[in-house]
């Protein structure tokens, strides 16, 4: 066999494979082929995903990824708007949604992204009060994300987040702000500490409250028991006082007045008119000395009369004398005078 025919079928396969293996690309599902040619391209040149076939030669082929990737912005200086230079650094999340423009309207995306981002931060920056910077992270996110996006849209490219790491201000910012953090905790601490006093002074003015509620409540109620128990007593002292009688009375009166007289008081006030209970006490004692001579003598008695100091009653009682055994008028006992009233002493 003719080695000759052999070679040539040999390199007509070579060539086969490489002409195919130069025609024929697997996209991925992230990436998408600008395909250039002849040196022009076009919306209808941008290929996959999947298996594309090219011109060998003619069409050459760019890679663009479409996945959301990131920038890392190392730390930048700016100046407030009150003069203070700060030190920020942050990250910039992007991805191609236009990969033909982003092929023909720049050459590299992520280096021009990267350039622009710093004189954006320090527009933005410049226009911020250095307090407004520390404390409104969130807003110069948004305000920054949205002029990087105005940017990079004719790029073909969309900025998704921008994130501000860290912010460095001056030393002597951070020795103020040190200064005003440990002056608002003092202030927290003596905000809290009087909400505490005054949350236990609250407690205990309502459980004096309650605890004076309750012992006006128990006197009331001991009140209204004792006046029961007082109207009763007096209910019962009336009864009583219904069945006795002045005698009674009488000797009750009696016992006050020798009261009276052991009192070391010097003065005494009388409930009664003292001729008035004289009388009274020497009329009960006459009865009873007529109802004894009677008795004994078994003879009437003679009839009592009232007590009257004129009539010679000593003392409240009277001295009784029996009639003799002969006939003949008695002259009657010489008149005793009565004990002069207790005057009270000076």
């Amino acid at each position: 066999m003719d080695p000759v025919p052999i070679a040539s079928v040999i390199l007509v396969l070579v060539v086969v494979l490489v002409l195919v293996f130069l025609s024929v690309r697997i996209v991925n599902e992230y990436d998408r082929l600008v395909v250039f040619r002849l040196g022009r391209t076009g919306p209808d040149k941008v290929k996959g995903p999947g298996l594309v076939f090219l011109i060998p030669v003619i069409d050459r082929p760019v890679r663009v990824d479409l996945r959301e990737q990131f920038i890392e912005i190392p730390s930048q200086s700016a100046i407030t708007k009150d003069n203070a230079p700060i030190n920020i650094d942050f990250l910039i999340y992007w991805r191609i949604v236009d990969p033909l423009r982003s092929i023909v309207n720049v050459a590299y995306f992520a280096g021009a992204l990267q350039g622009i981002s710093t004189t954006t931060l320090r527009a933005v920056i410049g226009d911020i009060l250095i307090d407004d910077v520390l404390s409104k992270r969130d807003q110069i996110n948004e305000v920054l994300r949205t002029k990087l996006d105005e940017q990079t849209e004719r790029w073909g490219g969309k900025v998704t987040i921008v994130e501000i790491r860290e912010i460095i201000p001056p030393r002597d910012v951070q020795d103020a702000m040190n200064r005003m953090l440990s002056a608002e905790r003092n202030r927290r601490a003596v905000i809290t500490e009087s909400e505490g006093a005054r949350q236990s002074n609250i407690n205990v003015a309502e459980g004096e409250k309650q605890a004076a509620i309750l012992r006006a409540e128990g006197k009331r109620q001991s009140a209204i028991l004792e006046a029961e128990g007082f109207s009763q007593a007096l209910e019962r002292i009336y009864s009583a006082a219904r069945e006795i009688d002045d005698r009674t009375m009488t000797l009750q009166y009696l016992d006050a007045l020798k009261a009276l007289g052991a009192s070391p008081s010097t003065k005494y006030i009388l409930p009664l008119e003292l001729t008035e209970l004289a009388q009274r006490v020497g009329r009960y004692v006459d009865r009873g000395f007529d109802t004894a001579a009677g008795a004994g003598a078994g003879a009437p008695a003679r009839p009592s009369e009232p007590d009257s100091p004129s009539q010679g009653t000593i003392g409240g009682v009277r001295r009784l004398e029996q009639a003799p055994p002969t006939p003949g008028p008695t002259p009657p006992p010489p008149p005793v005078p009565p004990p002069s009233p207790a005057t009270p002493a000076g």
